[in-house]
């Protein structure tokens, strides 16, 4: 992805389509919450990447057994951090919202920057 500013939607289509065709071609039971709860961290992986990683993203969306794997590697060698919790803060809680919705969550540092990945259940 380019990382312009269409890209976010452009993702959390994707996402919403690969989920899709995963049922419908392959029998992949995903649920409809496994679809939102995919397009959330989506949006918020991509949002992240946007906002502090100049030039190009890539986002791989992978289905090992029952879960789908959300990757956004981004051109920054520096691991993103949860604020600590605040309830008077208005935004910057995409994080902390990934790491509450997802299964496994973890960042690798690569040579041209970083490697987020969430992994979503496909089953309620």
């Amino acid at each position: 992805m380019t990382g312009g500013g269409t890209c976010i939607a452009e993702a959390r289509r994707f996402a919403a389509d690969f989920l899709v065709r995963a049922g419908t071609d392959h029998g992949v039971p995903v649920s409809a919450r496994a679809t939102d709860l995919t397009q959330l961290v989506v949006s918020e992986l991509v949002t992240n990447a946007h906002k502090y990683a100049p030039g190009p993203l890539l986002l791989a969306l992978r289905i090992t057994g029952d879960v789908v794997a959300v990757s956004v590697h981004d051109s920054v060698a520096a691991r993103p951090e949860a604020r600590s919790v605040d309830p008077r803060r208005v935004g910057q809680h995409g994080l902390e919202i990934v790491m509450a919705v997802a299964q496994e969550f973890r960042v690798d540092l690569e040579p041209t920057g970083k490697r987020v990945t969430a992994s979503i259940a496909l089953n309620d």
